[in-house]
């Protein structure tokens, strides 16, 4: 489930913490690194729980329209269709869901008033409405509305993001990607599915796993040599100027260049460049481009970039 640009935004973060903070070990920040992760997949978890307490806000609420005193005809008569919407019906029981939630004691219990805006919001929407009064529904259509509640209310929700940074410091940049992981899950889900029916795994398998660490530990204990080779391709620039997260980011990608030989470089000169865009300024960025263009083509020539198997991708295109 967590990718490998999630897994170098992570490093990058931790790496920034590492170099900030002396009395920091290598050790201690490894396991910090591997927390971070945990977090994000706990976010994958934590928000599909929170559709499910949309729901059951809803089901209150039908509840205490049939015990009024003087119930209306749609108290008597409510629409059912997305307290019953087959998809969280699946979610509501999901096995591996609910184990995950009560080992990590994930819970939107105590936000009960976001709860109640989330759904003033959604009943508003024209999706949901269209949805609610639609003569027949698929299980199809019952998973598009559930997508499309993660697309328009979770993601670039103002509340939604406040109470996650204050909750912990490492979902501030997971929303948006543990959403798209979330829409993936759903997509696996079919009217035939049990409540055996798997989600992701926190990592597509133990090479990833072993990259985050790897990734980390060859930065930190390369650092020397890297600060030299950056030195050596910015002659024109005063490297204690240049802004400390894009020192990191040359290093994270000179390290991936040189010690990742399963990784082709446009690989990771893509990735890098992308990242740079969000942690560095434009100006930056194509600093960060240029310098890893041209320390690239050097470390070619002195055949110190070594690839194998799948890192020998595009190597041709690029000689």
């Amino acid at each position: 489930m967590i990718s490998r640009r999630i897994i170098r935004i992570k490093v990058l973060q931790i790496l920034y913490a590492f170099f900030t903070s002396p009395d920091t070990s290598i050790n201690n920040t490894e396991k910090e690194l591997f927390f971070s992760l945990q977090k994000t997949f706990d976010l994958y978890h934590y928000l599909m729980a929170l559709v499910l307490d949309i729901q059951k806000f809803a089901e209150e609420r039908i509840d205490l329209g049939l015990k009024k005193h003087r119930p209306t005809t749609e108290d008597l008569a409510p629409n059912t269709r997305f307290v019953n919407n087959l998809l969280l019906s699946k979610l509501k029981v999901n096995i591996p869901l609910n184990k995950y939630l009560e080992a990590s004691k994930l819970t939107w219990i105590n936000d009960e008033d976001l709860i109640r805006k989330l759904y003033v919001t959604l009943i508003d929407q024209d999706f949901y409405k269209e949805y609610m009064k639609a003569p027949q529904h698929s299980f199809a259509d019952d998973r598009k509305l559930i997508e499309d509640i993660f697309k328009y209310l979770i993601l670039d929700n103002e509340d939604i993001e406040s109470l996650l940074e204050e909750q912990s410091i490492y979902w501030n940049d997971d929303l948006d990607f543990v959403v798209s992981m979330i829409l993936k899950t759903f997509k696996k889900f079919r009217e035939d599915s049990d409540e055996r029916q798997a989600l992701l795994p926190m990592f597509k398998d133990e090479e990833d796993r072993q990259f985050a660490k790897d990734l980390y530990r060859k930065v930190v204990l390369n650092h020397a040599d890297n600060v030299i080779l950056i030195k050596q391709h910015t002659e024109n620039w005063d490297i204690e100027r240049i802004a400390f997260i894009d020192n990191l980011i040359l290093e994270l990608a000179l390290s991936e260049f040189l010690y990742f030989p399963s990784i082709p470089t446009k690989v990771t000169m893509n990735e890098y460049i992308e990242l740079s865009k969000y942690y560095s300024t434009e100006k930056s960025r194509n600093f960060i481009n240029g310098i890893l263009d041209k320390a690239l083509r050097d470390l070619k020539k002195a055949n110190k970039v070594l690839k194998a198997g799948r890192g020998l991708i595009g190597e041709e295109e690029s000689e």
